[in-house]
C-alpha cells in the first residue's frame, strides 16, 4: 500500500516576509494543572531543539531543517519565563482573544515566542474540532509571536495524540507505545513541534505557506500524519523502537529523552522529509 502513495512535490510559497532567526526565547504560560513530570518532559523537548549533544537522530537535527528556508537562518531556542496559572484565572473555556491575553503575560520582546499550554480539562475554541494548537502574532509596533497547544488526553486523544492513541476515524491500527509515558503530553510534543516550526517559518502570515493566509499549510501541517519513511494515511511510517520499553520514537533529546517529531517540509527538495 505504501508503494501506491507516490509523494508529489509540494510547494510552500515564500511571501517575502520576516522569518524568525537568531536567539529566540520561548516563554511558557502553563494554564491549568500540569504535574512537575509533565512540565519537565515539555521543557526537555524545548531544550532539545537547540542541543547539539543528543544522540543521532536528534531533535536538534530535525529543527535544523528550518535553517533551509530562504529569509531565515539558524535559530537557537532557549526557555525563558515560565508562568503558572494553576487556578484557571479565566475559567475552563477559552476564546482566541483570551489565549492572546494569556500569551501577552510573556512580554512583548522581539525574538521571543510566548507559548500558552492548556491543561486537559480546559476547552479552547476550535480545539478537537479543527485544531490541536495554533500560532499567530499581534498587530502593531509591539507585535509578538505567540502559540498555543492543548492537552487532548481526555477531550480528543484520537485526534490530537495520534499515533499514540487509536485514531478517531480511518484505519484502526494499534496505537504506538509512548516514550515518555503520557499520551496527552506526547500529543502536545507533536503539536508543539508543529506550531513552533510554523511560527519560525511563517511568524507574521507573510513567510512560507500554501493556500489562504488565514488557513495556511505550513512547514509541518503540510506533512500531516508522516513520522517515518513509508507513511500513508493511518500509518505513521517506519520509526525507531526502544528495545526495552517497546516505545516508538524518531528523535533523541536532552536528559536521555526520546521523542516522536513530525516530518517537516524541506524547501531544498520540496518534499516532506521525516527524520528516519
Amino acid at each position: 500500500m505504501a508503494a501506491l502513495v507516490q509523494q508529489q512535490p509540494l510547494l510552500l510559497k515564500y511571501h517575502n516576509g520576516d522569518l524568525l532567526k537568531g536567539p529566540i526565547t520561548v516563554n511558557l504560560i502553563w494554564y491549568g494543572k500540569f504535574t512537575p513530570v509533565q512540565r519537565s518532559v515539555i521543557v526537555d523537548f524545548l531544550q532539545s531543539l537547540s542541543s547539539p549533544k543528543a544522540l543521532v537522530p536528534s531533535v536538534s537535527s530535525w529543527w535544523k531543517t528550518t535553517e533551509k528556508y530562504k529569509g531565515g537562518g539558524s535559530s537557537t531556542l532557549v526557555v525563558g519565563k515560565q508562568i503558572l496559572d494553576q487556578n484557571y484565572s479565566l475559567g475552563k473555556s477559552l476564546k482566541n482573544s483570551q489565549i492572546i491575553y494569556l500569551a501577552s503575560k510573556g512580554g512583548h520582546l522581539r525574538g521571543s515566542i510566548n507559548v500558552v499550554l492548556t491543561a486537559k480539562d480546559v476547552a479552547v475554541n476550535g480545539f478537537c474540532m479543527n485544531r490541536c494548537g495554533s500560532h499567530g502574532s499581534t498587530p502593531g509596533p509591539t507585535r509578538f509571536a505567540y502559540a498555543w497547544v492543548g492537552n487532548a488526553e481526555t477531550q480528543c486523544p484520537g485526534y490530537c495524540s495520534w499515533p499514540f492513541h487509536q485514531p478517531v476515524y480511518g484505519p484502526q491500527t494499534p496505537p504506538l507505545v509512548t516514550p515518555n509515558g503520557d499520551v496527552g503530553v506526547e500529543g502536545m510534543i507533536i503539536n508543539l513541534a508543529t506550531v513552533l516550526a510554523g511560527t519560525v517559518t511563517n511568524p507574521f502570515n507573510s513567510g512560507y505557506f500554501q493556500g489562504p493566509a488565514m488557513a495556511p499549510l505550513e512547514a509541518v501541517t503540510a506533512c500531516t500524519g508522516v513520522f517515518g519513511s513509508g507513511a500513508y494515511p493511518g500509518y505513521a511510517g517506519n520509526v525507531l523502537t526502544d528495545k526495552t520499553t517497546g516505545a516508538s520514537y524518531n528523535a533523541h533529546g536532552v536528559n536521555g529523552r526520546k521523542f516522536l517529531v513530525p516530518a517537516m517540509w524541506d524547501p531544498k527538495t520540496s518534499q516532506c522529509v521525516p527524520l528516519v
